[in-house]
């Protein structure tokens, strides 16, 4: 393939090639970086919150204390992991080359609710592709003969 775009012949597969080679420029000559994309993650605790059952800073602390970056915690400052929160809700931003797993958030979701003594109530479930919610058990009404008695 031709090595510049000066060349006679060329397809639209040699000057992707060129371009390739030799990346386009900005007016003050830097390189032209793409946005570095970021995986955000969000845990919903509305439920739970609503009833002052959890409290969302704490909960932020434990994840803070110990979620793994490389096999390691405490390594959040150095791999720019950032967890934010609202009211009710939390949000770990990371960057996509890092390969933070939405599964270990599940993981500690669940370990922090037995902590709290809150496992056999409360479940962790992903309400969409990025994002889990903390639900309520569904409880039954089926044992009206133990009431009577």
């Amino acid at each position: 393939p031709p090595t510049s775009l000066h060349d006679d012949h060329h397809t639209i597969k040699d000057i992707l090639f060129c371009l390739l080679l030799h990346p386009i420029h900005s007016p003050n000559k830097k390189m032209v970086k793409a946005k570095k994309s970021v995986v955000k993650f969000v845990i919903d605790c509305t439920q739970p919150v609503d009833d002052k059952v959890l409290d969302v800073a704490q909960f932020e602390k434990y994840l803070h204390d110990r979620i793994k970056i490389n096999g390691k915690t405490g390594q959040l400052a150095g791999s720019s992991v950032e967890i934010s929160r609202d009211r009710t809700k939390l949000t770990i931003a990371s960057p996509a080359e890092l390969g933070f797993s939405k599964r270990q958030l599940k993981y500690l979701s669940k370990r922090y609710l037995k902590k709290q003594q809150l496992k056999e109530y409360m479940r962790v479930v992903a309400s969409s592709k990025n994002s889990y919610e903390l639900k309520y058990y569904e409880v039954q009404g089926g044992d009206e003969e133990d009431a009577e008695e």
